[in-house]
């Protein structure tokens, strides 16, 4: 599986569009807006010229917008209390080739005019552009950036890791799709690994692009330390499980089938960014976003999240098995998280990193 073509949202405005179902990423965009702002106001004035701003992994719809409106809000407040002029804005969205860039273009035209109404009418000059790429490589002119910021993104690796098969080529993670209460260790190893090779990647693709003294601010899902399972995939291995058991599914083909995708601990990045060296990190912390039935309906808010989960993963999911299994494979994964919501609330655990480039 070449992650590169089969990663990408579900475009488009529709009702069952990334755009449409990526509420848990809009609250986690929000509640890192301190920390934007705290990495913004630590930028040298020196910078406050020609800024130069990235969003990594934009996918499409109203997210792809929402941390940039944010960070050139926080220098429009910086540049102004230091009685500066206003800066230029260049700022980049960047995303896989198979990105829906088309939806976030066409929301620049009312973006602008309510970032003007943020600012006060005066925004300066910006200048947008599109940056298809993936970001485990370099994407930019050297020293172009001054802040960068990504957000459930990273999570993605840039392949399904190694060593998740025997010496006779056969799977040694039957029954999960990526790291479960089930798999041997070094199914956990083999993904740890394949993530420090690609942070590492980024990290020090994204040196070579950002002046020294410029800023990140990162945040995926991630896990406690400790804990070696996402528990929030169980459900999907679970539904995929049964399918097979009754014959709709392949289970040679279920069984070789696991994500590339890795939500580490805070011990684990803080791990790769001393390996790496080029950037000091500022503060590290993780927040919990819960899926909470007590007081609602949990086939509701089951159907809600499936929903928002199938926006990210139904085009990888229906290059590998095919699109005619989707419906039934969502509907189980539905139904499964609803009985697990009536047990327990189910947690997201996400984990925020602020950087800056060493001098």
């Amino acid at each position: 599986m070449k992650v590169d073509q089969v990663l990408r949202m579900a475009g488009g405005a529709g009702e069952s569009s990334y755009a449409k179902n990526s509420e848990i990423q809009r609250t986690v965009i929000e509640k890192v807006k301190s920390i934007i702002e705290e990495s913004v106001w630590g930028l040298e004035s020196k910078f406050m010229q020609s800024v130069g701003i990235a969003e990594l992994g934009c996918s499409s719809g109203p997210n792809a917008l929402l941390a940039t409106s944010e960070i050139i809000q926080a220098i429009h407040r910086k540049t102004h209390q230091h009685g500066h002029p206003l800066p230029e804005f260049r700022v980049f969205f960047n995303d896989l080739a198979g990105n829906d860039f088309n939806s976030v273009f066409l929301s620049l035209s009312g973006f602008k005019e309510e970032l003007k109404m943020k600012t006060g009418g005066s925004l300066g000059q910006c200048f947008f552009a599109g940056v298809p790429g993936s970001f485990y490589g370099r994407l930019f002119p050297s020293k172009s950036l001054h802040f960068v910021h990504s957000s459930s993104s990273l999570h993605w690796l840039s392949q399904v890791p190694e060593g998740l098969e025997n010496e006779e080529g056969i799977p040694i993670n039957k029954g999960d799709i990526y790291v479960g209460k089930s798999s041997p260790p070094g199914v956990f190893e083999s993904y740890l690994k394949q993530f420090q090779k690609d942070f590492s990647s980024f990290l020090r693709s994204r040196s070579e692009e950002i002046v020294p003294g410029g800023r990140m601010v990162l945040t995926l899902p991630g896990r406690r330390n400790g804990e070696l399972a996402w528990s929030l995939w169980a459900e999907l291995s679970d539904a995929l499980n049964e399918m097979v058991s009754e014959g709709h599914i392949e289970e040679a083909k279920a069984d070789a089938f696991n994500l590339p995708f890795h939500a580490p601990s805070v011990d684990e990045l803080e791990g790769v960014i001393d390996m790496e060296g080029s950037f000091q990190l500022n503060r590290a912390e993780t927040n919990l976003t819960k899926l909470v039935a007590k007081e609602g309906d949990p086939k509701e808010i089951a159907s809600q999240f499936v929903t928002s989960m199938r926006a990210v993963i139904e085009t990888m999911l229906g290059s590998y098995f095919g699109e005619a299994v989707l419906d039934d494979l969502f509907q189980r994964m539905k139904q499964k998280v609803a009985e697990n919501l009536v047990k327990e609330d189910l947690e997201m655990v996400f984990v925020t990193v602020s950087l800056t480039r060493r001098e």
